[in-house]
């Protein structure tokens, strides 16, 4: 019954998440109104997007390598190529081109370039694309990695260690058999969690015998580490605001054996009345999906929903 309610509520969260992902599909197709802040850049990219020709896609991608090139080489471009076209009115296009072939909001598209820069935005982009692999997490309250992977190989999978900088991360490239039904997942020997999750818990880096408050919990999997790091010792206090999550929160939190955990759920913004005295916080506060990249959807499905 744990892992029946903790799998309904993981389907509520995705289904939570893939709402938000129709919306904004919606927003992007025009079935819905955008909001006031990107209401003007949706417009002008259906305008650009109007007509019934075909989007080339290699001309499309070979476009934005060069307006990146002209935008990091501005000042050294002739006299008359500056006069045809202004640095604002080469990035604007190169916002559009990016929006329509890997299939962001061109608002986002504006973030990136601001955040990476030119080359860095289309790198990233382009890293987007290629599939994640599954990374599961060795819980070392009940086994260690090296036995772990024995074990998963025992049962067909192919599973290397990621030795560069985790000492108890897995990655899973091929499997006969269902990651999350295996007897180790079962009885709480890993926990199927994205490699990137593990270095909020690296970087505040627990000691035994601290209190420790994990602010957003849900689904456990980062105060399952916690507790891991801190050998079972000290508290975890293992906090989310909604309560509908708890569910996946405990029943995560009993498999994997964490048994210095204590479940609350309150406001963040409570916990100074609740109570203090904490060694260290860990606050990876939840996304608003607005810019959620899922590796699951190809450049030509998001260019085809584009348009």
């Amino acid at each position: 019954p744990i892992e029946r309610d903790a799998r309904l509520a993981d389907e509520a969260s995705q289904r939570e998440v893939e709402e938000n992902e129709e919306e904004l599909r919606q927003q992007l197709e025009g079935d819905l109104a955008p909001s006031d802040d990107d209401g003007d850049e949706l417009h002008d990219l259906d305008e650009e997007r109007q007509g019934d020709a075909p989007v080339d896609l290699e001309a499309l991608k070979t476009r934005i390598h060069d307006n990146v090139r002209s935008l990091e080489n501005y000042k050294n471009l002739p006299d008359e190529k500056k006069a045809e076209r202004s640095r604002s009115d080469i990035r604007q296009q190169l916002v559009n081109d990016c929006a329509t072939y890997f299939g962001y909001l061109p608002f986002l598209i504006n973030k990136f370039l601001d955040i990476f820069g030119h080359s860095q935005t289309i790198e990233f982009l382009e890293a987007n694309e290629t599939d994640r692999p599954v990374t599961i997490r060795a819980n070392t309250l009940k086994t260690r990695r090296k036995d772990l992977q024995a074990a998963l190989v025992g049962r067909g999978m192919r599973v290397e260690a990621m030795d560069k900088w985790s000492k108890v991360g897995l990655v899973v490239y091929s499997a006969p058999v269902p990651i999350g039904a295996t007897p180790e997942y079962l009885a709480g020997h890993y926990i199927i969690q994205s490699a990137a999750s593990f270095l909020p818990v690296m970087a505040l880096d627990p000691q035994p015998g601290e209190r420790v408050l994990d602010m957003c919990a849900a689904p456990g999997g980062k105060s399952a580490h916690l507790a891991a790091m801190m050998k079972n010792s000290g508290v975890v206090f293992s906090n989310d605001l909604k309560r509908e999550r708890l569910r996946a929160l405990n029943a995560n939190l009993h498999r994997l054996g964490a048994h210095n955990a204590v479940v609350t759920a309150y406001d963040g913004r409570q916990f100074p009345t609740v109570m203090r005295g904490f060694d260290r916080c860990l606050l990876d506060a939840p996304c608003t999906v607005s810019a959620a990249i899922d590796s699951r959807t190809s450049v030509s499905d998001r260019t085809v929903s584009a348009n």
